[in-house]
């Protein structure tokens, strides 16, 4: 399975490729925005580890290019940047996660793993969950029809459920990706945040989408059965 860095650090790429092989990858790395475009669009990869501050051309140009190409190859951003607004534009440009460094290798592994059990044909950047319908690229939700109104966070948790459906996300995940990555996870923001969510996404409708896995986090999911584990 091969992989393409575009970072232009050479620790951190040195670091990544070592960790990646020993893990059965073939690695590729280009160490600025051009080269990691060309490789991405010529090559046939699994992933692509993807930095935004590059020399040359930037995250931003080369994900945004590499899917006007048609390549719809997962891309995992690995970056220094930690805005929510970042998070947003990476996730509504095309991107599959958004890791923020420093990072720890165990967790990065973690998340390509998922993506790419996900398998690697991407249908269409609009998810559709039951009667739910997200557009990120358009920031819009719909449920029977009926648009949301949701705030930036909400919609960035919904996106995050959805991106990972039928799997548990943690807590302590959920906080790492819409707020800050050493967020204090004994406070209960993430269970207000997912209670207003709730009040707009489910309450309304009769089907409850997203489910509470007590102890551990939340799953968005359509059920048969209206029960949380």
């Amino acid at each position: 399975m091969r992989a393409l860095i575009v970072e232009d650090e050479k620790k951190t790429s040195q670091y990544l490729k070592k960790g990646l092989s020993e893990h059965g990858f073939v690695v590729d790395v280009a160490e600025n925005g051009e080269d990691g475009l060309h490789l991405a669009v010529t090559g046939d990869y699994a992933i692509v580890i993807l930095d935004i501050m590059l020399p040359g051309r930037d995250g931003w140009s080369v994900i945004r290019e590499l899917r006007a190409s048609g390549k719809q190859t997962p891309v995992l951003f690995l970056t220094a940047r930690d805005s929510l607004q970042d998070r947003i534009n990476g996730l509504e440009l095309g991107g599959d996660d958004y890791l923020v460094k420093p990072f720890a290798f165990s967790e990065l592994l973690a998340r390509i793993r998922t993506i790419l059990r996900r398998g690697p044909d991407r249908q269409s950047d609009t998810v559709r969950i039951a009667d739910m319908e997200i557009d990120p690229v358009r920031h819009r939700v719909t449920r029977a029809g009926k648009r949301l109104d949701l705030s930036p966070k909400e919609f960035l948790i919904l996106w995050l459920l959805a991106r990972h459906a039928g799997e548990v996300v943690t807590r302590t995940f959920i906080s790492e990706q819409v707020w800050d990555i050493n967020f204090d996870s004994d406070t209960n923001v993430v269970d207000v945040a997912i209670l207003r969510l709730r009040r707009k996404a489910d309450d309304p409708f009769p089907v409850k989408l997203i489910h509470t896995v007590r102890g551990v986090g939340y799953v968005l999911e359509e059920r048969s059965e209206e029960a949380d584990l």
